[in-house]
């Protein structure tokens, strides 16, 4: 099933996630839903908030991104009770876009490498360690599941200089070619 797409400025993208037991119930749809929803608007990743669950879920596929990131090739992974261990490396800054902010681009300093531990789709445990592009999408992704956007981490400049377009996203003043869910509105249970 194909979610709308909750955008800036309401609360389910601003909560913490909690974590979720292995017999969640529909866990399988809710990560084909995730992949889903994410192959219908474009993306490379997608949280559990951002169609409104506030669940520690996040998916990537990079084959998108290959083209300019060959390591991104066949990176297809789905990430549960996701928690970053470590953080370490230059930060590096890179421009990123978010499917809850559309069409809204800004230059991110993130750390160039990172250490994960989460489940995956068969509740088999992972600790692994990212760097370059995949560390970079996998910290944007993990953001969403701690409440926290891609604009939450640009310059106190940036951020007074984009306000006028994010109060406009959050009263629905933007195109997206995906269907999304406004502050306000409900999203499904």
């Amino acid at each position: 099933m194909i979610y709308p797409v909750v955008v800036y400025g309401h609360p389910v993208l601003r909560k913490v996630a909690e974590d979720i037991e292995r017999d969640y119930p529909g866990l399988n749809q809710l990560i084909n839903d995730l992949f889903e929803t994410m192959y219908y608007a474009d993306g490379i990743g997608l949280a559990a908030p951002q169609i409104g669950k506030s669940v520690r879920i996040f998916v990537i596929d990079g084959t998108p991104a290959a083209e300019d990131d060959p390591s991104m090739s066949g990176f297809k992974k789905v990430f549960i009770n996701a928690h970053i261990t470590e953080k370490s490396g230059e930060l590096v800054p890179m421009t990123e876009g978010c499917l809850s902010i559309p069409n809204l681009r800004e230059e991110v300093n993130r750390e160039s490498k990172i250490k994960i531990e989460y489940y995956d789709e068969n509740w088999e445990f992972h600790e692994e360690t990212y760097e370059g592009y995949k560390a970079r999408v996998v910290l944007h992704e993990y953001d969403h599941l701690d409440g926290i956007m891609f604009t939450d981490r640009v310059s106190a400049l940036r951020k007074r200089l984009l306000k006028g377009k994010l109060t406009a996203i959050g009263k629905g003043i933007f195109e997206a070619e995906y269907k999304t869910i406004l502050p306000g509105q409900k999203v499904k249970a």
